[in-house]
């Protein structure tokens, strides 16, 4: 293959990518708008037609300003390849320093804040305008630029030594190098797993014990029912941030953890709280958890295959507008243009994430009451303005959990 096929391959799947996501944004567009004059029938004696609007109107913003984030994510990529982006950063690099080790990371650690501070007003605006318009945000200004300076710090202390790890290995394994560094990822993902409930999730919100007895005592009984064993049961302060409300397990091995959202606990009652988390221990006791990390792991060994043959050509690198070879920018462009080859992928694994779904709202049925459930995900829909009418394709392409009718239909035949 010679540069010029490459670039015009490069260009043609840009154009056809941003396209279909523009057309399956404006798909979902048009059905949501069809049907917010009225409640879907099988909601109508639970949600009110305001509740269904509002959902409606929510959904609709945050579309539109993805359509602008498309775009310019598109335009960034152009930037940063055909027009010379990477290769002007790899120079200043290479005048800084004389190590190419240490001007690979200093190439990549630019180009990543380079993108952060250019998209950084997409965050402001979904959460400052978006969020705040739909009654959504409890953040402050202050509260989320210290999120950002901590999250940039946490980036740093814990990314800088895996990228230096991962270059040096790049450099030094030889032809199977990309095996060395695909066994490291996955010693740094479990390890993270560990560290996160009692390390990193703690640097940005608060996690208090569960103190009602009552609820308490019947979450232990569910747990021990289902045969799962949890270091503790912890409230988490999402309300400081949003009104969202969620519950999640977080942590690996002997250090899970179960979190209820504050906001969670004050809208749902002690047994739609039960059917959540029975939901959630679903996704454990069908191994989703373990086949959703194996999955994960097994695509990231085959792109970092494919990398080590795409670095070792000239069109690669020449095809996407840079002129100077090393692993750092083989590294750096192949990750940049993955998910425009990747797309296809969305409704596979879309597919695979909203049959885990069914799977664990099944288990769920099994231990608690399904109507608490489908009780408590038409208060959580209602709370979190999720709208009931997605475009089919639309979904499909992109929702982790299946459509609110279909899910609650199903519960309904338990």
């Amino acid at each position: 293959m010679t540069a010029e096929q490459f670039t015009f391959i490069f260009l043609a799947t840009l154009a056809l990518t941003t396209l279909a996501k523009f057309w399956l944004a404006r798909r979902h567009l048009d059905h949501i708008a069809s049907h917010r004059a009225s409640v879907p029938e099988a909601f109508r004696d639970k949600i009110e037609l305001e509740a269904h609007q509002k959902a409606a109107d929510y959904t609709s913003a945050k579309t539109r300003i993805g359509l602008y984030s498309v775009l310019f994510d598109a335009s960034l990529l152009l930037l940063f390849t055909l027009a010379g982006g990477i290769q002007f950063i790899a120079d200043l690099s290479r005048s800084w320093s004389d190590t190419p080790l240490v001007q690979g990371v200093l190439t990549i650690v630019a180009v990543l804040m380079i993108s952060t501070l250019l998209e950084a007003p997409f965050g402001l605006y979904r959460t400052f305008v978006i969020e705040a318009h739909f009654g959504f945000n409890k953040t402050t200004l202050l509260t989320y630029l210290a999120d950002a300076l901590k999250s940039i710090l946490l980036g740093a202390i814990i990314g800088l030594p895996l990228l230096l790890g991962v270059l040096w290995l790049m450099e030094r394994m030889g032809e199977y190098w990309w095996l060395y560094v695909w066994l490291t990822w996955i010693t740094f993902n479990i390890l993270i797993l560990f560290i996160y409930p009692s390390f990193i999730a703690p640097l940005f919100n608060k996690f208090s014990p569960l103190q009602d007895e009552a609820m308490k005592a019947r979450i232990e009984a569910l747990l021990s029912r289902c045969g799962f064993a949890a270091q503790g049961l912890f409230v988490m302060d999402g309300s400081k941030r949003s009104a969202h409300g969620n519950a999640y397990f977080t942590g690996f091995g002997k250090t899970k953890r179960i979190v209820f959202f504050d906001t969670l606990l004050e809208r749902l009652s002690g047994d739609e709280i039960e059917a959540v988390l029975a939901h959630e221990l679903g996704h454990f006791k069908r191994r989703h958890v373990l086949k959703r990390i194996a999955a994960t792991f097994a695509m990231s060994l085959l792109f970092l295959w494919l990398l080590g043959l795409f670095m070792q050509t000239d069109w690669f690198y020449e095809g996407l507008g840079v002129s100077t070879k090393s692993t750092a920018i083989a590294l750096l462009l192949f990750f940049m243009i993955l998910p425009l080859f990747s797309f296809l992928l969305h409704p596979l694994m879309s597919a695979f994430s909203r049959k885990h779904e069914f799977e664990a709202d099944n288990y769920a049925a099994s231990q608690t009451a399904a109507a608490d459930l489908v009780s408590a995900l038409v208060k959580m829909y209602q709370d979190n303005a999720a709208t009931l009418t997605p475009d089919p394709l639309y979904s499909k392409f992109y929702d982790s959990h299946p459509p609110a009718m279909a899910r609650i239909a199903q519960l309904q035949t338990q």
